[in-house]
């Protein structure tokens, strides 16, 4: 499986950003796959944001939970995360990975995608 992030690459503050990844090599709805959502700001360390099962059902990381949104397509074999009202702190690394039968436990990762809040 392979999995592919996409962003905007530069947001606002304030704005929503809004990430894809595509995954071929598998399908999303493949029993028991989690797709999550992890980001690494500069310096820090992995947080975990999200993430959607094979069955639709999501699960967020509390913290977060408030201003994120994770959806998916399975037409285009593709899942989204929105995060609303960004701040600068919101800059960093932002990665899709697939868990097999957990949310904990990640065998496949994106390359990653940049993004930066900026004015």
């Amino acid at each position: 499986v392979q999995l592919q992030e996409s962003a905007p690459g530069l947001v606002k503050p304030s704005q929503t950003l809004s990430l894809t990844c595509t995954v071929s090599g598998g399908s999303i709805t493949t029993n028991n796959y989690y797709w999550n959502w992890i980001r690494q700001p500069p310096g820090k360390g992995l947080e975990w944001m999200g993430a959607i099962a094979y069955s639709g059902s999501t699960y967020y990381n509390p913290s977060l939970k408030s201003r994120t949104s994770i959806s998916r397509d399975t037409s285009k074999n593709q899942f989204t995360l929105q995060l609303t009202s960004v701040t600068p702190e919101a800059a960093a690394v932002y990665y899709c990975a697939k868990g097999a039968g957990s949310i904990l436990l990640y065998d496949s990762w994106g390359q990653g995608t940049q993004v930066t809040v900026s004015s």
